[in-house]
């Protein structure tokens, strides 16, 4: 859990509210490798955002002396230590609970999966970016996301004219009109960050597929899709990469499972980090989950999503995929599961 300190009168807060209210000092970051259970109790009263009872709630300490509450679905002992638990392979997901701040979600989900940045890595991001509406609707990566992951890369060493933010539309809608609408476009001005219509740019024929060109010279491709509920958006959301026209002769041919199977073959690295915070079930309807998801297996990803929101019906794209193969980090299922 990330705290902030006042270097000044060394007051501590939860929230990243910037300043310091009495010295109006710039707070700092204090960062906690691990914590240590000081007390807690079980819980047998369901409420709309803890459903599942009983359940264990939990009184953690870090090495700063610094205390939070932490749900658990499993009995623990005084004492014990909690640590971030690591990935032993790339098709691993790791789910984290936003609470405050988003750029601390966005580190412990890439601690949980052992991401290495380094300064020269060039790296496309790709959020999502389907509607022309305002973010508050959540069809489209929020802006708020989108700013914490390129914040995050740069304190990382990621440089700024190394990372690109790259859409294109599938619709009738300027891609532009969306950004502007959505808060992308000034996300990225302010970021010092370059934006590129993928529609607008090359695209090179892999077998049956045309990828865009920018897709191809980057070192990892960042994913931010906005997981809604029925709907396998990590998966989806990488078919922007595609050249309009062959996407759409590619659907009439295949199935998005095949399409989907021939691109991530020819893909560099794919990390996706989902936003779960404030999600869209099938009506629209935007539901609270307070959830960020990565994994480097969209596949594996749009899964568990679906395991958390207890949809029936699995997307045709992710219907072979078992979950009990998959390796779930951090939060467990059983502590964030929501029944609509």
């Amino acid at each position: 859990m990330a705290f902030f300190q006042c270097p000044k009168c060394k007051k501590v807060w939860q929230y990243p509210i910037e300043k310091c209210p009495e010295c109006f000092f710039l707070l700092e970051r204090m960062k906690s490798k691990k914590g240590r259970i000081i007390g807690g109790g079980k819980t047998t009263i369901p409420s709309i955002f803890h459903q599942k009872v009983p359940y264990f709630v939990y009184v953690v300490e870090d090495e700063n002396k610094n205390r939070w509450l932490q749900k658990s679905e499993k009995e623990m002992q005084l004492g014990e230590e909690i640590e971030i638990e690591k990935a032993k392979n790339n098709d691993s997901v790791a789910i984290w609970r936003i609470k405050y701040d988003l750029f601390e979600t966005i580190e412990k989900l890439t601690e949980s999966l052992e991401v290495q940045f380094n300064k020269d890595s060039k790296i496309l991001i790709l959020p999502a970016l389907v509607k022309d509406s305002h973010s508050y609707f959540r069809d489209n990566t929020s802006p708020e996301f989108l700013e914490a992951t390129i914040q995050f890369l740069k304190e990382n060493g990621v440089e700024p004219q190394k990372i690109k933010v790259g859409f294109q539309s599938f619709d009738e809608s300027e891609i532009e009109k969306k950004a502007v609408k959505a808060g992308i476009l000034e996300v990225c001005q302010s970021q010092n960050v370059a934006i590129f219509n993928l529609g607008k740019g090359n695209f090179v024929k892999k077998g049956d597929l045309e990828i865009s060109q920018e897709a191809l010279e980057v070192d990892l491709i960042l994913n931010l899709p906005i997981l809604k509920i029925g709907k396998a958006s990590s998966c989806e959301n990488l078919f922007f990469l595609l050249k309009k026209e062959n996407y759409l002769a590619q659907k009439y041919l295949y199935s998005e499972a095949e399409i989907f199977e021939k691109l991530k073959e020819k893909l560099p690295e794919v990390l996706t980090i989902a936003e779960a915070n404030r999600v869209q079930d099938k009506r629209g309807i935007v539901h609270y989950l307070n959830l960020a998801m990565a994994s480097f297996n969209p596949k594996n990803l749009d899964r568990v999503f679906c395991e958390i929101t207890k949809e029936k019906e699995l997307p045709e794209i992710i219907k072979e995929v078992k979950i009990e193969g998959i390796e779930i980090l951090g939060r467990k299922i059983g502590e964030i599961e929501f029944y609509l």
